[in-house]
């Protein structure tokens, strides 16, 4: 994998992210030059910071609403690869801020694709949605990628649409038909629900078990019993890293949108997380339900894999259990005054070496 990405120009929106920090890392780790284009990090501390990302990105500190920064960022930057991870990324924040997520979920994806019209450099067009984007009417069955795009909420609603609109442009400017003429292949990709440590989000699990933790207040969990596809922030990043090369080589026959999640098996309620998040921490850690009525959220979200097995070779290496162990060992290492540069490679070369 480090022989293809050496030396390869990557321009990713979102970088200062979670997602975003840790793939930035792993790709200067196998010899990638990124450039990075966001707004500040999302939460004080922040992985990005931590783990000193900010040191090895060119990084432009922007919104991606605003379309001529955009382009002209993109233009100078003369990428080969591009990776769309900017968003409003939290479904109880779309109910508060509806319009911004539309406009920062859609319209920067489409400021992201009309940059890529005028640029002449790229190959390759990643866009990162959600496992969210399905029209789900809780039948108990993982969703394949061909099947209907919804939401309930804005968020969910504004990842479909991003669907509908990176296919649209795929059709109408990047046709697969037409790639020996403009010689750009596009795909989407539809992730899990990513654990891993450096999230701070409010009102993730994770991020809320920790500041629980801090606080030694109990954990308070929504809905305990909806099941999510569950995975380590390496997982879906892996896969992302397969088809970004898949598409710079083989073009239209990658082509389109994507899951990545963990195996079917591996799919568990919001208790059961839980439950196991506290055993393994110990120290009297313990949960409740949290009482009152909460936004509609999803009960029941698993996603079908067996494309990117199929065709990509792709599966999962970790189970469970070892994405929670692994989330917990850097916390306890970020507590504890370590080095998280350090400890995110190091996590970044174990997750390499079980490859």
């Amino acid at each position: 994998m480090a022989a293809f990405w050496q030396g390869k120009s990557v321009f990713m929106t979102g970088h200062t992210g979670f997602k975003g920090s840790w793939l930035s890392l792993w790709l200067q780790m196998i010899g990638a030059r990124v450039t990075g284009f966001a707004l500040n990090p999302p939460s004080t501390p922040s992985l990005f910071q931590l783990a000193g990302v900010e040191n090895i990105t060119s990084s432009i500190t922007a919104d991606i609403r605003d379309r001529k920064r955009l382009n002209e960022a993109l233009q100078a930057a003369e990428p080969e690869i591009v990776i769309h991870m900017a968003a409003q990324p939290l479904v109880r924040e779309s109910y508060h801020l509806p319009v911004e997520t539309y406009t920062t979920n859609v319209m920067g994806t489409v400021n992201l694709l009309e940059a890529v019209r005028r640029a002449k450099s790229v190959r390759t067009v990643i866009i990162v949605t959600s496992d969210k984007c399905y029209e789900n009417q809780e039948t108990n069955h993982p969703f394949r990628e061909d099947e209907p795009l919804g939401g309930y909420d804005p968020y969910s609603s504004s990842k479909a649409c991003t669907e509908l609109v990176t296919a649209a442009w795929r059709s109408s400017f990047f046709n697969p038909e037409q790639y020996g003429r403009h010689k750009v292949a596009i795909a989407s990709v539809r992730a899990g629900n990513v654990i891993g440590g450096g999230d701070w989000a409010k009102d993730r699990l994770i991020p809320d078990f920790i500041r629980s933790l801090e606080q030694d207040e109990s954990i308070y969990i929504r809905s305990p019993h909806a099941v999510r596809p569950w995975q380590h922030v390496l997982e879906p990043l892996y896969g992302y890293l397969m088809l970004a090369r898949r598409l710079y080589e083989d073009g239209p026959e990658f082509s389109g949108a994507w899951n990545f999640g963990p195996l079917d098996s591996e799919a568990e309620s919001v208790e059961w997380v839980v439950k196991r998040l506290c055993d393994k921490w110990g120290n009297g850690a313990y949960y409740e339900s949290a009482e009152g009525p909460h936004p509609h959220e999803a009960g029941y979200l698993r996603l079908d894999i067996s494309k990117a097995q199929s065709y990509l070779g792709w599966s999962p290496s970790l189970n469970l259990d070892q994405a929670l162990d692994l989330t917990l060992d850097w916390v306890r290492a970020w507590q504890a005054g370590n080095n998280m540069d350090d400890t995110t490679r190091e996590q970044i070369k174990y997750y390499m070496n079980m490859l």
